[in-house]
């Protein structure tokens, strides 16, 4: 080849930037997201979280067929579900090590901090937006959460 070119092309490496791939995988941390992917003059580069931490919902009751008898139903837990209100990472205590804000069986009023979710590297604290006392808690801390996502429910 007469370009300059290797002749098996298999065999090239792209100049890819280490610091680089770095800076999208701590974008990904940042950002909650599990997966991203960037494209620069004919490079791309993807970087992906695997086993990404999911919180435990219960599975959505199924469907009774005509003429079954039904299953013997649950009490649907009462009370209000906080949901995230950004896509972040969920931090329970004000700072790492110290108590966090809420625990399970604690009464909390409307305004009330109940968490933070970090979000481009700023700290967003989530207020509660009724007084009532918290039931469950469905994140743990430094967890990834969407957009919508329950946190909390308080009763």
């Amino acid at each position: 080849m007469t370009d300059g070119k290797r002749a098996n092309p298999s065999k090239k490496r792209p100049n890819i930037d280490p610091d680089f791939v770095r800076e999208l995988a701590e974008l990904l941390e940042e950002t909650g997201l599990t997966e991203i992917e960037v494209e620069e003059t004919g490079t791309r580069v993807r970087v992906a979280r695997q086993g990404a931490p999911m919180p435990a919902y219960a599975a959505p009751a199924p469907a009774l067929i005509s003429g079954a008898a039904p299953a013997k139903e649950e009490a649907a837990p009462r009370g209000t579900v906080i949901a995230s209100p950004m896509v972040g990472t969920v931090y329970l205590g004000p700072a790492p090590g110290a108590p966090p804000f809420v625990k399970p069986g604690d009464k909390v009023s409307d305004g009330q901090t109940l968490l933070i979710i970090e979000a481009m590297k700023t700290m967003n604290q989530v207020p509660s937006n009724i007084s009532g006392r918290v039931v469950e808690i469905y994140v743990q801390d430094g967890q990834p959460v969407e957009f919508g996502e329950p946190l909390m429910l308080v009763d």
